[in-house]
């Protein structure tokens, strides 16, 4: 797991204030992302290569969102 602790976590301005969304830090290697619910619980860790095919696939209709 990268030490994503010191970016900056961002969410989508599309999301509630629930705290229930997916928050994301990026540096030039890593992006990290996390739930905003339980931030202390850790986060996943892409290459950025890893994260265009993944927002790809979300933008294509390719995983059953």
């Amino acid at each position: 797991m990268s030490d994503l602790s010191d970016m900056t976590w961002k969410r989508s301005s599309r999301s509630a204030h629930a705290g229930q969304c997916v928050e994301v830090a990026r540096t030039p290697g890593a992006i990290g992302i996390r739930e905003s619910k339980n931030p202390r619980a850790g986060h996943l860790t892409a290459n950025p290569a890893q994260w265009s095919a993944f927002l790809d696939g979300v933008k294509s209709g390719r995983y059953d969102l």
